[in-house]
């Protein structure tokens, strides 16, 4: 609450009173105007003149200059159709970006190909409505390469990529010019975390930056975690992280091709294997099946699918590609869909006992 002149008329004269206060300019729209024994009290940005005062008087005699307690007016969050509907023509509007991913300081987006020419309009706007972003990025090519990298345009901003995010009380530094992420997974990460207990040693196959490896790390007081990606600059990222997360000797980061590193270090080793590579995962469930100790243990599995039916298509891929190796799907714990990835794509992932 916050002390400040205002005037004081009865309800009845509400609307005049405050059209008055705003062609003087007195009227303070940061305060919320109070009722209160059938009497309007109206903030004022400070006490007013004695020609206000006179003013005031000949329009409104039942007026009376006061101080009261005022809280603070809640300022309603700008909306990105608000600062575009005098910027774009109307029939655009229908078109803007209904997901927009925040990373820190960056924003990113995805302009549709009608809004191409407005691109820069649509990224100024996209920081009016978040004070705090200091870039806005757009999508200008899709993942691809083995470092399953994207291409961004600056359209609004500093240009950074490098940013700090933080997601279920872990700090992540991160380029997202230079290593892959996305904040779409947070609750995956989160749930898969969930899953792992204490003495396990689990091996994230294409860990990026760690957000699995270093989640996993920071709530469990005895887990080793194996951390393998094949990006020279996502382990860099990956080990500043560990560091910043103060979860060293948790977690072992190796660069390096999975199938490459389990073959040569990591054979019957793991209790649980994470393979977050939705692209590719599929090739490499032979080596994470040689991965798991030979008492058993759980795969989390990650596909693209676009099937009408993408949870049973990935479950039965899944499935042949384990039976083609020395192993055995024991129990599928759950299967279901993760995110839609494109337009009739989703992500799915499996959880399953591997005997």
């Amino acid at each position: 609450m916050s002390k400040a002149p205002c005037l004081r008329v009865p309800r009845a004269l509400g609307e005049k009173a405050i059209g008055l206060a705003k062609k003087l300019r007195l009227f303070d729209k940061e305060l919320k105007v109070q009722l209160a024994e059938n009497y309007l009290y109206i903030p004022l940005i400070g006490s007013p003149s004695p020609a206000q005062i006179k003013e005031l008087k000949s329009a409104l005699p039942e007026a009376e200059v006061s101080v009261y307690a005022f809280p603070k007016r809640v300022k309603p969050h700008l909306r990105l159709i608000d600062v575009l509907e005098d910027k774009l023509p109307p029939h655009l509007l229908a078109s803007l970006p209904h997901s927009i991913d925040f990373i820190g300081e960056i924003a990113v987006v995805e302009v549709p190909p009608e809004l191409d020419e407005y691109k820069r309009v649509l990224g100024e706007a996209i920081m009016a409505t978040n004070r705090r972003l200091r870039t806005v990025l757009a999508k200008s090519s899709a993942v691809k390469d083995v470092y399953r990298l994207r291409e961004f345009e600056v359209i609004a901003g500093l240009g950074k990529t490098e940013t700090a995010y933080k997601e279920h009380g872990c700090t992540y530094y991160l380029d997202l010019k230079k290593a892959y992420f996305s904040p779409r997974l947070s609750h995956e990460h989160d749930r898969v975390a969930s899953q792992v207990k204490e003495g396990e040693t689990v091996i994230d196959m294409f860990a990026g930056i760690g957000p699995f490896s270093v989640l996993i790390a920071k709530r469990l007081r005895s887990v080793r975690v194996y951390a393998i990606d094949v990006n020279p600059d996502a382990i860099t990222y990956l080990k500043r992280n560990i560091d910043a997360n103060r979860v060293q000797g948790k977690i072992k980061p190796i660069l390096g091709d999975a199938r490459q590193i389990i073959k040569e270090r990591l054979v019957k080793t793991a209790d649980r294997i994470i393979m977050n590579l939705p692209e590719k995962a599929i090739e490499y469930i032979d080596v994470a099946c040689e991965a798991i100790k030979a008492k058993g243990g759980i795969l989390h599995y990650y596909e693209f699918s676009n099937s009408p039916n993408p949870v049973e298509t990935a479950q039965s891929h899944l499935t042949e590609a384990v039976k083609a190796t020395q192993r055995n799907i024991k129990e599928v714990l759950s299967a279901k869909i993760v995110r839609a990835a494109a337009p009739f794509t989703w992500q799915v992932v499996v959880d399953a006992e591997i005997q």
